[in-house]
């Protein structure tokens, strides 16, 4: 199974109790390998007119979602329930290593598509930067029916 798909993508922020969403609508492709499902995408940045960042989830049941930026801008999250993890992302002008602490995956994808949902927090030194919460629509494009 290996399937072109329309994904929405919709992220909010929040920081001492101020919020601030972001919207991604763009096509993508999605397939199974195994015991995980994968979604990758381009992204255009601000001022290009090529997609200058390439992106990949590994969404692993309801206990693991990793997604690995490439290209001009190169970050791997590691957001797992429960758990922990020290990920390394470049905001442009450097690298940083912070800390993914998980608290929700709500998986519903199916061979066609579906919806994930997840939480997390991010620290930086151990100390709470943000709350973040990322809603994905995924729906099969329709010269794929």
């Amino acid at each position: 199974m290996r399937k072109d798909v329309m994904i929405f993508i919709k992220g909010i922020q929040s920081i001492d109790g101020d919020s601030d969403t972001v919207e991604l609508f763009t096509k993508g492709r999605y397939y199974k390998r195994d015991n995980a499902r994968y979604l990758s995408y381009e992204e255009l940045e601000e001022g290009d007119t090529e997609p200058t960042i390439k992106t990949l989830m590994k969404i692993e049941g309801t206990d693991r979602v990793t997604i690995t930026r490439s290209g001009k801008r190169r970050s791997q999250l590691v957001v797992e329930n429960g758990q922990r993890h020290q990920c390394l992302y470049d905001n442009g002008y450097c690298d940083w290593v912070m800390g993914i602490q998980g608290s929700k995956i709500e998986n519903g994808l199916e061979d066609n598509g579906g919806i994930l949902n997840f939480k997390y927090s991010m620290d930086i030194n151990a100390m709470l930067s943000s709350e973040h919460e990322v809603n994905i629509v995924v729906k099969e494009c329709e010269e794929n029916a």
